[in-house]
């Protein structure tokens, strides 16, 4: 299913700019180990680590996930913050006034162990970024930061965590990355992926799901079977 902006709630439209965050569970970032004292990270982020999901890389429920032959992709169910009103430097106790509401997003990635700079090539494939129909009004939602993540692979339980314990919660995040850049109503920032996101190959079924925001359903081929 190719993606759609104009689903969802009302007047919430989605822009199409998604905004990943990278180690943002103190799990992922305590794997790297010594090595984030070392070239080429040299120090541990002092500042929200971002990447960019383009436009290609936009899907929704039901669509395939293209994969280069005998790789796998890593599945990583991530909450969507979907942003309400231009937010500014926003301060991270009137972060609420700027989010319209969540949604579900797989953030798809192939396999890597350098997060410096992150590499389009792994992060920016045709497809990479499924995103949920189901948007959630904020106004609902009563913790952001207290919601199960879940995912299947070919039906089987394979990831259990939660959107809580992240280095930068929902708030937090938003108030750190709009202190260095402006985000616009309709742009999804995501809160990223939690340490130990599962693998899928090609051929098999990925559902994920956040409690209270939604599931979605997605599967992944090979790219010589388009």
């Amino acid at each position: 299913m190719p993606f759609d902006p104009s689903v969802g709630f009302s007047p919430w439209h989605l822009s199409g700019v998604v905004y990943g965050t990278l180690l943002n569970d103190p799990a992922s970032l305590a794997a790297l180990g010594a090595a984030v004292e070392k070239p080429p990270y040299k120090a541990p982020p002092q500042a929200p680590v971002l990447y960019l999901k383009p436009r290609n890389t936009l899907s929704g429920p039901g669509s395939v996930i293209h994969v280069p032959a005998a790789t796998s992709v890593r599945v990583g169910v991530s909450l969507g913050i979907i942003i309400g009103r231009t937010a500014c430097r926003v301060p991270a106790n009137a972060a609420d006034n700027f989010i319209a509401g969540y949604t579900v997003v797989n953030d798809i990635c192939l396999p890597h162990d350098n997060f410096y700079r992150p590499s389009l090539r792994f992060n920016a494939r045709d497809g990479f970024c499924p995103i949920a129909n189901a948007r959630i009004a904020a106004a609902v939602v009563s913790d952001p930061d207290a919601l199960a993540t879940r995912v299947w692979i070919d039906d089987e339980p394979v990831f259990e965590g939660s959107t809580g314990g992240r280095i930068r919660s929902v708030r937090r995040l938003l108030a750190d990355v709009t202190e260095f850049m402006t985000l616009q109503p309709g742009d999804i920032l995501l809160l990223g992926a939690g340490a130990g996101a599962p693998l899928a190959a090609d051929g098999q079924r990925i559902r994920v799901e956040i409690s209270g925001i939604g599931s979605m359903e997605n599967r992944v081929e090979r790219e010589e079977s388009r």
